[in-house]
Parts: C-alpha cells; structure tokens; sequence
C-alpha cells in the first residue's frame, strides 16, 4: 500500500463530529476543490441527481437555526451544506430535449436521496483530509418543509442531510463505534442470536460514558434512552408523516 493510500485511511479513522468551529473562514478556493470532489463522486447513472446548497451567510445561518434545532454550530460554522435529492434540473434538462421525464416518484427519489448522501460523505473526507471539522445533522429532514422555504428549493428538491464545517475550535472524543463483526456479514446476513447481541453491546453498556445517560434519564438501560428519550416512537412517527407530506409537495410523490 502506498504512503498516501495509509494516510488516507488514517484520515478516515480519525473521523469525529465537531460542534464547535473557529470564526476563521474557508477560503473559496478550497471549498471550490471540496465542492468539485463531492461532484466527481459516484452516482446513478451518471445523472448527478443531487443539489448542495452552500450557506455561508449569516443572515441565510440564522435564520436555519431553528429548523436544525437551534444547534450553536449552525450558526458558528464557516459554511452549511445542504446535501438534496434533485431531480428538477435533470427532468427540465430532458423537456427542453424533447425526452418525456418520469422522476416524480419514490423509486427517483430513492436513486436521489441516495446520490446526494454518497457526494456528502465525499465532501465530507475531503474536507477533514484538509484539516477542517464536520457534523452531519438529521434535523434536515426533521422540518424540511422550513429548510425548503428558506433555501428557495423548487418542486423534485428535496433536503436529505445538513454538514456544518470549519475550523475546529476544540478536539473532541471520538465517538464509539460497534466492533465490525456489528455490521459485516460474509456472504449472506448472519442473524443475531441473544448471546450475539449481548457480545456485541457489552463494551457500549459498561461505559461509564453511557452509563451516565441511564442515570440522568432514570432509565434501566441504554436502549431504553434511545427508544424512550432520544428517538421514540411518537417522533419518529411525526416526522415520518411531515416528510412523506413534504414528498408530496414537492413533486416525489403524485
């Protein structure tokens, strides 16, 4: 393997979330090499059927805030990335050549929404392998329908993930990961038995780490912060309904 192939998987293993960002700016020029990486990814094909949408107005940061949650970051970082499934420039793209579009449907925006993920985890190796932070935040599609006001997004645009990304104003831990044996199974799935599972959660549930969160939350366990507090199932069912509701309105979903 060669020196730069190493350094690119050190790179890759050093990854964590940053939250909190330096006021320094990102040159143009960078972001402009960051922007055509994320552009030379792979995609269906060759369709390029995403948008990102560059926000480095503070102004444009504020006024996202509150539909990211009102995360400081949001606000902080030098630039916010909005990673969309786009079909709209390539169906005007094959009326104005006489070809008949058929994207507005959920297999498009499937082939979409996954386009616009792989260009943001590229864009988001670029940018740590020089030397800039990045958080990937969920909330993009938590309250779309704001993101899509503010942003201006037409019909078959549709938010996917945010990236905030800076300078890092602080190193933070690494966030723990399950052992690959989790999430890597050998040509066909592998089932989890009882005993599997408790081999594989064992490091997570003695960390004092998490065990902290059982505590505050007068929990009996770990799963039951994420089930009962963190993502439960009364949330996820409302933001299930505003997003297919937004899907509608923005032309996925006839």
């Amino acid at each position: 393997m060669e020196p730069q192939d190493i350094e690119l998987l050190r790179v890759l293993n050093r990854h964590r979330s940053i939250r909190k960002y330096t006021k320094e700016k990102i040159a143009p020029e960078l972001m402009n090499q960051l922007l055509e990486t994320a552009c030379r990814t792979s995609n269906t094909g060759n369709m390029q059927a995403y948008g990102i949408v560059v926000t480095t107005d503070d102004g444009l940061k504020k006024r996202l805030s509150p539909a990211h949650f009102n995360q400081p970051m949001v606000v902080e970082a030098a630039a916010v990335l909005t990673f969309c499934a786009d079909f709209n420039r390539f169906t005007k793209w094959c009326r104005q050549r006489k070809a008949d579009p058929g994207y507005d449907n959920l297999q498009s925006f499937l082939t979409s929404a996954i386009d616009a993920l792989i260009a943001a985890q590229t864009f988001c190796i670029a940018a740590e392998s020089q030397g800039l932070g990045i958080c990937y935040l969920g909330t993009a599609t938590y309250n779309a329908e704001a993101i899509i006001d503010i942003l201006n997004l037409p019909e078959l645009v549709v938010p996917i993930t945010t990236v905030t990304v800076g300078y890092p104003e602080e190193t933070s831990e690494q966030t723990d990961r399950l052992p690959p044996n989790a999430v890597v199974h050998r040509e066909q799935y592998a089932d989890f038995t009882p005993e599997t599972i408790d081999e594989l959660y064992r490091e997570k549930e003695q960390s004092d780490f998490y065990a902290k969160f059982v505590t505050e939350n007068n929990k009996e366990t770990i799963a039951q912060v994420f089930t009962d507090v963190r993502y439960p199932r009364k949330n996820n069912e409302l933001f299930s309904d505003k997003y297919l509701e937004v899907l509608k309105q923005q032309g996925f979903l006839k």
